[in-house]
């Protein structure tokens, strides 16, 4: 040990798990962007689908990072699943857990959104939406319940990371109510008249990825619950 900082060999999970976490905020990132320049939010479901065929490509790049973002959650948590931290009892395996299978049905959310980019039909030959066929309705509603499903687990997964986060202490104390926050406004996904609400959440969590994958990738973490084993003060 050297000074307050402990000196611990670095995890090859941990780190591996950190970029993964990066790589999820990116993917979500391209998800939000296809989705918004596709204009597929509409009135009706023969609306938004008409608008699906009409930004094939934007869609369909929605749907691909949904996807990305889903399946890199979910190896970023087994990742994390296999770290020391995880090992000696010391980090809380719900996070990983809940992470790893909320990026399930997020994968699920992104292939159904890719799918419609494929088969949405045109705008009908007089300018109005074309009928909405059976098979398309039902992917779209597989792709909206799992999307929200994925989204919800994944607050929950801050959620328990906040109570670990508080007491583990150190620099990680004050993230612990910032994550609780963002965890329990994600709640409200299921809320549709709570707009204002899933503006901020969206974006909240992804810089939270981002900020706990790169303190992951610098061994930060790592550091941190390497003091706690080794009884250093928490400051």
């Amino acid at each position: 040990m050297s000074g307050n900082i402990i000196d611990t060999p670095r995890d090859p999970a941990a780190r591996a798990a950190g970029w993964l976490l990066v790589a999820t905020a990116v993917t979500t990132v391209v998800a939000v962007v296809g989705r918004v320049a596709a204009h597929a939010d509409l009135a009706t479901l023969a609306e938004s689908l008409a608008a699906v065929g009409a930004h094939r490509a934007s869609y369909a790049i929605g749907g691909a990072g949904r996807l990305l973002s889903g399946l890199t959650l979910l190896a970023a948590s087994w990742l994390l699943l296999r770290t020391w931290i995880m090992r000696k009892g010391l980090g809380s395996r719900a996070v990983p857990v809940l992470l790893g299978i909320s990026g399930l049905p997020t994968a699920v959310s992104g292939a159904c959104a890719v799918a419609l980019a494929v088969a949405a039909p045109e705008a009908a030959a007089e300018g109005g939406p074309a009928p909405v066929a059976g098979g398309l309705a039902a992917t779209e509603a597989v792709r909206w319940i799992s999307g929200k499903i994925g989204f919800s687990l994944a607050g929950l997964a801050l959620i328990a990371a906040a109570h670990r986060q508080w007491l583990v202490g150190g620099f990680m104390r004050p993230i612990a109510p910032v994550s609780a926050l963002i965890g329990l406004g994600m709640q409200l996904i299921w809320v549709d008249a709570a707009i204002l609400a899933h503006r901020v959440t969206g974006p909240a969590f992804v810089l939270w990825l981002t900020a706990i994958g790169v303190m992951l990738v610098t061994g930060r973490v790592e550091q941190r619950f390497a003091a706690l084993s080794e009884g250093a003060p928490d400051q």
